[in-house]
């Protein structure tokens, strides 16, 4: 779909702010810089910095981006109106925001009266003039102000007349943004769309009867009920021209509204101006980038940027979008910067083969007689535990050695792993031995490892890394381990999965057998001989 100029939408992003209080997760300051200028080139035009009055991380923060200033978008500190009973010239942590040295900045408010009986113990007309007086004096400090009304939709519920009332105050103090929030998660998409018509109206009443000049409206949402994106959304299609939300969905207990699907919908599928399009298909990137720097494993099926997003695994599936995207993809991968993937599994017919070969840059057609030949093979080792879908990497070296164009960089002539246990320490060391050969010559070598799958990836790495210097890039990301028919005991067969990884790009391979050093060895040694592949494939390209 072609944006519309006129629908023009402002993105608000609080991943710093609000993502951050996600349970198990926590930046340093380096990490906020760089998240901060991602979103910079992702096109965000408001990024929430944080609370400067709250933490010295913040205060940090937002000095630094003085020194490194954004490009185009604003950075916004955030902080609450000031204390009953005060005055907001005299109250320390406004002076902090104005310290921040920013255009805009943030307030939140009350609008339930509940929490302002039970939480601020305070009266309703003390916290009327709470926001009153806090947006006027940041107004005659030169600021721009976004008023955030907390507990929003609750508010409104239980009391229509005042939680209306504190709107007005922020208004006609000089808001320039009125944000409703959801912040208990708790609303659904119909009450959405009808409180912000209701809003919109009760405002357009006040402006003629008072003249001032016209907030626009934003949506702030949480998933506690699942409902984040679809109630940003539908408080988008009643007026509201502001999303604030997080890269990802991170957030306080359930979550904030996900940026990463809310952008794409509003953009793709309703014709709001958001980023551009060269931003948008920056988004994949921006998604993973972000969930690397905080240190939390991707959602590998979150819609549009997950690896799982545009993956087919049914043999029909794969045909019928082979012929035409459109039969099962919603929208163009590309566009938010992510790509199709064949799925390969013990589901997989023929035309999963032979896509997956033609990602590899293999054309192969079905009366190649490899072809039948690598479906023949995988759906055996699968029998007997393997599982491709979670190890592409691995198929697509299956695939390469039933073509007969599997390189041999090396070859491992034989390892033994010795353990200790240390009972003063209560800790395993342990000791890996490789034998290994390259071009003809043997290389033995010995290392040590606090387990016995990572001395002898250490081993490896150690025997080969004078003739790969490229494999000291190459770093072990994720071990899993799985036992297949746990009734056997003890011999049961297990299955080892590696995740392997360069800076740049993620692999896996997979290894079973009924002795889990082995299982681990073969997973471990694909690991490398296809981080390898990958090496000289990008060299040749690059020649080429």
């Amino acid at each position: 779909m072609t944006t519309n100029p006129s629908l023009q939408l402002w993105l608000y992003d609080t991943t710093l702010r609000d993502g951050t209080q996600r349970e198990g997760l926590s930046v340093s300051i380096e990490d906020k810089l760089r998240i901060a200028h991602k979103l910079d080139q992702l096109g965000i035009p408001f990024i929430e910095g944080g609370w400067p009055g709250a933490n010295p991380k913040d205060v940090q923060f937002f000095w630094q981006l003085q020194e490194n200033p954004l490009k185009q978008a604003e950075v916004v500190p955030f902080c609450s109106t000031r204390r009953p009973h005060t005055k907001a010239a005299d109250e320390p942590m406004l002076q902090a925001i104005l310290a921040a040295g920013t255009r805009w900045v943030t307030i939140f408010g009350k609008s339930w009266d509940l929490h302002v009986t039970a939480g601020l113990k305070t009266s309703l007309e003390e916290n009327l003039a709470m926001i009153r007086d806090t947006i006027e004096y940041l107004r005659s400090q030169g600021r721009r102000v976004i008023y955030d009304a907390e507990h929003w939709f609750d508010g409104y519920k239980q009391n229509p007349d005042y939680a209306l009332q504190t709107l007005t105050a922020a208004m006609t103090s000089g808001a320039e943004w009125l944000v409703l929030c959801d912040t208990n998660g708790g609303t659904l998409p119909h009450e959405v769309s009808q409180i912000v018509e209701s809003v919109i109206s009760h405002l357009s009443l006040v402006i003629c009867q008072k003249p001032t000049p016209s907030p626009q409206i934003g949506i702030h949402t949480h998933n506690d009920s699942e409902m984040a994106v679809a109630n940003a959304l539908a408080a988008v299609m009643a007026g509201a021209t502001m999303v604030q939300g997080t890269i990802n969905g991170y957030g306080e207990r359930c979550g904030n509204a996900n940026l990463c699907s809310l952008i794409p919908n509003l953009q793709l599928k309703l014709g709001y101006s958001c980023i551009g399009e060269h931003q948008l298909n920056q988004l994949t990137e921006a998604s993973r980038f972000v969930s690397e720097v905080v240190n939390l494993a991707p959602d590998e099926h979150a819609p549009f940027v997950g690896l799982s997003a545009f993956a087919h695994k049914g043999g029909i599936h794969v045909s019928a979008v082979e012929r035409n995207p459109l039969t099962y993809e919603h929208i163009q991968p590309e566009l938010v910067g992510n790509q199709r993937r064949i799925v390969i599994s013990e589901q997989s017919g023929l035309s999963n083969v032979l896509a997956k070969a033609r990602t590899c840059g293999i054309e192969l057609d079905k009366d190649h007689p490899q072809a039948r030949q690598i479906l023949q093979r995988m759906k055996e080792l699968e029998s007997q535990g393997y599982q491709f879908e979670a190890a592409e990497a691995s198929f697509i070296l299956l695939m390469y050695e039933a073509l007969d164009r599997r390189e041999q960089f090396f070859e491992v002539k034989g390892f033994q792993v010795h353990c200790d246990l240390v009972e003063v320490k209560e800790t395993t060391n342990s000791l890996a031995t490789v034998k290994v050969a390259v071009n003809g010559k043997n290389i033995l070598e010995v290392a040590e490892g606090n387990g016995p799958v990572a001395a002898l990836d250490a081993a490896l790495r150690k025997a080969l890394v004078n003739f790969y210097p490229q494999i000291a890039d190459f770093e072990l990301t994720d071990y899993k381990v799985r036992i297949l028919n746990g009734h056997t005991g003890t011999a049961a067969k297990t299955r080892a999965l590696v995740e392997s990884g360069n800076g740049q790009q993620r692999w896996t391979t997979v290894g079973v057998s009924t002795n889990i050093l082995e299982a681990s060895y073969q997973a471990v040694v694909e690991g490398l001989e296809y981080g390898l592949l990958l090496h000289f494939q990008a060299e040749k390209a690059l020649k080429v």
